[in-house]
């Protein structure tokens, strides 16, 4: 019986992911459990296993007294008389060991010890499992969406089942039972029905996430994401930097024919990407956010962490964008408050010069009251 049990533990190990020594101790405990149960307590009882053979051993510390008369409590004294035929080496004042008999336990104390190792297992399942997900917590994992819960939906990662919120949905997104998503693991709580997973699909590091799998420069440190910016569901901004030269950060990104970048916008259901070339020139990272827009000058103030740009009169709007989406996804990803006027706004404005938003080499590019530089004209 006792390698059968090695070896049940065994498989428990490989299965449930316990390991054998909690299972071991979850019998020790069981054992002292029944123990109490049987003699009423347990403070004396010790239980001893041996790992490789399964062989175990329940004995009860005695103390040894002259006569059967003197023995005041029979789970905690023995006679000397009843302890010579365990030891011929006993006398009075020692303490020797008092084999139990499993055995003999009860029916009750026996049912009792048994809901000790089951409940045993159940805990160390549930602390394994939440272990596994919590050392998730923060990545993108794919899970099977299992049935609406309200306006939640239930969805099975595995060994546990998550819950995306409705304030966690991608506005419009409608899944169907047993289809296959990936989602962002916002948080995992350990609680006494098991862990409780919240998941997101509108964090933004959804998508750095999804951009760290899909690319390998990133993945290998080549090229790194500096910034985000995300309106789930419409549009995401990434500013991107390349360590090697020799590497393009945002060609890179997009793929050959544009592979990379797709397979990311398929999973995020036709969510567009910009991604941008990061630039530690507040005025150039300024101007390649916003893009597609062409810009004819920036002013940026680190210190305020302001920045106001002069834009072609055609280009106004696809600068701010719709709703001004284009803007505000521009100004979260630069860290700028972000002031944008047209070439008639801007000279229109108080105090307005080309030369406090173009530098020297811009500034010769100004001639006649208009800017002719890169950028202005297509």
């Amino acid at each position: 019986m006792n390698k059968e049990l090695v070896e049940a533990l065994d498989i428990l190990e490989k299965e449930k992911g316990i390991s054998e020594e909690a299972l071991f101790e979850a019998i020790e405990s069981s054992l002292l459990t029944a123990c109490k149960n049987h003699f009423g307590k347990a403070d004396n009882v010790k239980v001893e296993i041996n790992r490789e053979t399964g062989d175990f051993l329940v004995y009860a510390e005695k103390e040894v007294v002259e006569t059967a008369e003197e023995v005041e409590d029979d789970v905690l004294q023995i006679s000397l008389e009843a302890a010579k035929k365990i030891t011929s080496k006993a006398k009075v004042g020692d303490i020797i060991h008092v084999e139990i008999k499993s055995k003999e336990f009860g029916r009750i104390a026996t049912q009792n010890a048994k809901n000790v190792i089951l409940q045993k297992i159940r805990e160390e399942e549930r602390s394994v499992v939440y272990s596994q997900y919590f050392e998730k917590e923060k990545d993108v994992v794919t899970g099977v969406v299992q049935r609406y819960i309200g306006k939640n939906i239930s969805i099975n990662l595995g060994k546990a089942d998550a819950m995306l919120n409705e304030s966690e949905m991608v506005k419009g997104e409608v899944f169907k039972p047993t289809e296959r998503i990936k989602v962002y693991i916002l948080e995992v709580k350990s609680t006494p029905k098991g862990p409780r997973i919240n998941v997101s699909r509108t964090h933004p590091e959804l998508v750095k996430r999804l951009f760290e799998e899909e690319v390998t420069e990133i993945k290998d440190g080549t090229v790194e994401i500096k910034s985000i910016a995300r309106e789930a569901g419409n549009r995401t901004k990434i500013a991107v930097w390349s360590n090697n030269p020799n590497v393009d950060a945002v060609g890179a990104c997009v793929g050959m024919n544009g592979a990379r970048v797709n397979a990311i916008v398929d999973e995020l259901r036709g969510e567009k990407i910009d991604i941008v070339n990061w630039d530690e020139n507040p005025g150039l990272l300024i101007q390649n956010a916003l893009s597609p827009a062409k810009i004819v000058a920036v002013f940026a103030d680190p210190d305020e962490k302001t920045a106001k740009v002069v834009v072609p009169d055609y280009q106004l709007s696809l600068a701010i964008g719709k709703e001004g989406q284009n803007a505000r996804l521009a100004a979260r990803l630069t860290g700028y408050k972000i002031d944008i006027k047209s070439e008639t706004q801007a000279k229109d404005a108080p105090g307005f010069r080309y030369e406090d938003y173009l530098d020297d080499e811009e500034y010769e590019e100004y001639e006649d009251g208009e800017y002719t530089g890169e950028g202005y004209e297509e």
